[in-house]
């Protein structure tokens, strides 16, 4: 599924390099490879899935349109699929989202439904919808073809891993749902098993790193307000997970503060602007060095949609 995802998507997917800069390298101790995923279409990895997702869909049941449920990355990148198709999309946003993302998604065409994630469930506002308007719902990470999108992420890291002569290395991805995650582990699995996905997220924020722990899918007791708003989940995904305990090694965690210290590094040293969710794999890379084994590590920045407000935190950091 991974391959013919990554089959349909050439020449609709942007191909993202690896980069790196020595002075990253200095920081982590150990060189640092980042895939930069804040330049792919709608600034994010999310596209892929999107893409990806709508694509599979027979012909007849995708003209009827579709929806999705996001906090913005996921809806950008399913209202602009939606739009290379020629099809309606309805997105179900929390409130709360940067006014930055529920733009940039009216802007590809969608139609944004606003819910409060506090006390409404957002899965069920998208079933209702999709039975009332007979639209297909494309979920952003507990979904088969959205995880062989985002694993196509993965069959690139693979093969430009092989290029550089990097064979063991841990590749640490950003984690919400885990469809990321999940579809990443899954391609390197089959095609450059020396690399092991590690999973990072905010402190507080650790669904996926306690389940790992302990075997079995734990909640987040905190749900809305967070800094890396677009990796907030309240638990791993019943498909994802289960993909992650198999392949995936020990969860890694970071703080806030960390993560606006590697946004602002990110914008320093490789002129990327990462949004908080997209730079906690790199602040893992930084600042958990001594959790990470091997010379070498690659890490994704999964998004790059952020407000100019927090980005001037980031980039204030580190004056």
């Amino acid at each position: 599924m991974i391959r013919a995802a990554a089959a349909r998507l050439e020449g609709h997917a942007r191909l993202t390099p690896l980069l790196s800069s020595p002075f990253l390298d200095e920081i982590a101790g150990r060189q640092v490879w980042v895939k930069p995923e804040c330049l792919q279409h709608t600034g994010s990895f999310k596209f892929r899935g999107g893409y990806a997702a709508i694509s599979a869909l027979e012909p007849q049941i995708r003209a009827r349109g579709v929806i999705a449920y996001s906090s913005g990355n996921h809806a950008q990148g399913v209202a602009l699929a939606a739009k290379m198709h020629g099809i309606e999309a309805v997105i179900v946003m929390p409130q709360d989202t940067p006014r930055l993302k529920i733009a940039n998604t009216r802007a590809f065409g969608a139609e944004v439904v606003l819910y409060d994630r506090e006390n409404e469930d957002r899965g069920a506002i998208g079933r209702e919808i999709a039975e009332t308007r007979g639209l297909s719902l494309i979920k952003p990470f507990d979904e088969p073809e959205v995880i062989a999108g985002q694993g196509s992420t993965g069959l690139e890291i693979a093969r430009q891993a092989r290029a550089l002569g990097i064979t063991q290395a841990d590749v640490i991805v950003c984690c919400g749902g885990g469809g990321l995650s999940s579809g990443v582990a899954l391609a390197l699995e089959a095609e450059a098993p020396g690399l092991r996905v590690r999973t990072a997220e905010p402190e507080f924020y650790d669904d996926t790193a306690r389940s790992l722990q302990s075997g079995w899918i734990e909640s987040n007791a905190r749900r809305g307000n967070a800094l890396c708003d677009a990796i907030v989940t309240p638990q791993p995904g019943d498909l994802t997970f289960p993909i992650l305990k198999r392949l995936a090694g020990a969860g890694l965690v970071v703080s806030d503060d960390e993560v606006l210290q590697a946004m602002g590094h990110a914008f320093n040293w490789l002129k990327l602007v990462a949004e908080p969710g997209g730079a906690v794999a790199l602040a893992a890379a930084l600042f958990r060095a001594n959790e990470i084994e091997g010379d070498a590590v690659i890490v994704t920045i999964t998004g790059g949609n952020v407000d100019p407000g927090i980005f001037a935190r980031a980039l204030d950091r580190l004056r």
